[in-house]
């Protein structure tokens, strides 16, 4: 049976040995890795960036916790797995998460932290994305040839009546319904939207900024705009065809679609009738639905098997073959939804439980700069390594969350990590790349 007192706590005998713990290891953190994320912060200046973009009415005198050191903890605690303000109450002791903003002393508390993410609105909102946008720029050494802008909406269920809340029909539940923005595995915008409007609202104003900032810097850049056939609207469409902006989006079935193209279902559901395997055939059809301004080109899939005809259709402005539009092209942004799911479900997107909107704005963009960070130790020193193409929860499962021992003095803080931690080769080289030189 197990003996507890205040000085030690035994456990069941291992080999005739007894086992025993107690709580004199001294200051021990289960977040080492947290000097990772300070040094990729200090490499990108990303928290830095942001903390200068805002402005703060506070008494100067008065203020313990200036906003850099608030974002930093709340964002850096999101890339360690703590996604509630409560968690900061014994998290702001931490020796080691004290290291990393830069201090000695307690860090702020979950009521600090509560009225800062209170204070934030559309300004900080803005200029976050302003941030965002701005490290994609400089992520690129020289001009890209081409950029596909990956557009997708996702449900963000609500815990409570929150400011913006409406049932959504499609999820069947209480939700708000923000727009993700992707290049690749980078993020540009994540916009909280209510569940009352168009899955496709904003998307063309959003399209026509980021076009506008990205041809700025690169004016001879292809931009091609990529999306689900939520994102089907012709006037943005029109707007793509009048700024050279190209676009592969799919397109809704319909009986008018299925039959225009129901000679190339007929050949599929033939050769799969004789040869009694899968059937995947591509052709191009002109379409136009009853609202639009002009024809466009549609790729048409027709796909039969033994569960039946799959037709998908995907409307386009791009030149080239059909199949390989479809399955290199349009299909390529099903990757877009696993780095959403990166952050809803590793980084915590979807708690959105403050009463009012901008603060859960400015949560989704917190979530938003940890995903940043960790994507950046992903894309730039885990490159060629077993964690090249990992999710950010096994980043920090392997590379944040391991045991260290704090010592701190007037001279040194040594951080003394187990020597059998199984990815300790994997850590030093990315600590080496990050070492200030």
């Amino acid at each position: 049976m197990t003996k507890c007192n205040t000085e030690s706590i035994d456990f069941t005998t291992c080999k005739s040995r007894l086992v025993q713990a107690d709580f004199t290891g001294g200051d021990i953190t289960s977040d080492g890795g947290v000097v990772l994320l300070r040094e990729i912060d200090r490499r990108l200046k990303l928290t830095a960036s942001i903390a200068r973009r805002f402005s703060d009415a506070r008494r100067k005198k008065q203020i313990k916790h200036d906003h850099l050191s608030l974002i930093r903890q709340r964002v850096y605690a999101l890339c360690l797995g703590y996604e509630d303000l409560n968690d900061h109450q014994s998290l702001r002791n931490d020796p080691l998460m004290q290291t990393a903003l830069g201090k000695d002393n307690t860090l702020a508390s979950p009521p600090t932290l509560c009225r800062f993410e209170n204070s934030m609105g559309r300004r900080e909102a803005i200029a976050i994305h302003e941030m965002l946008i701005e490290r994609f720029i400089a992520s690129f050494s020289k001009s890209p040839e081409e950029l596909i802008l990956d557009f997708d909406a996702t449900d963000d269920r609500v815990h409570g009546h929150q400011e913006g809340r409406f049932f959504h029909g499609y999820y069947d539940h209480y939700c708000f319904l923000p727009l993700y923005v992707f290049c690749g595995d980078q993020l540009l915008v994540s916009y909280l939207r209510t569940s009352s409007n168009d899955a496709a609202k904003h998307a063309w104003a959003i399209l026509s900024l980021l076009v506008k900032r990205l041809r700025q810097v690169w004016p001879q850049v292809r931009i091609i705009f990529r999306g689900d056939s939520g994102f089907s609207r012709w006037r943005m469409m029109r707007w793509c065809d009048r700024n050279n902006v190209g676009y592969i989006i799919g397109q809704a079935k319909n009986s008018r679609l299925n039959g225009l193209s129901a000679a190339l279902h007929k050949q599929a559901e033939t050769a799969y009738t004789k040869s009694r395997e899968k059937q995947r055939l591509f052709a191009s059809i002109t379409y136009a639905a009853s609202t639009w301004d002009k024809k466009r080109r549609v790729i048409v899939k027709a796909e039969h098997s033994r569960r039946g005809s799959n037709p998908r259709y995907v409307v386009t402005n791009l030149a080239g073959d059909e199949q390989e539009l479809y399955d290199k092209v349009y299909c390529a942004r099903g990757d877009m939804e696993n780095r959403i799911k990166e952050q809803q479900l590793g980084l915590f997107a979807d708690r959105t439980s403050c009463s009012k909107w901008w603060p859960n704005q400015f949560r989704l963009l917190l979530s938003s700069i940890a995903y940043v960070l960790l994507e950046s130790i992903r894309r730039l020193y885990l490159s060629g390594t077993e964690l090249a193409r990992c999710q950010v929860d096994t980043i920090r499962l392997k590379l944040l969350k391991i045991g260290a021992i704090i010592i701190r003095n007037t001279r040194k803080i040594r951080v003394l990590l187990s020597g059998s931690y199984p990815h300790r080769k994997l850590f030093t080289r990315v600590a080496v790349l990050l070492a200030p030189g």
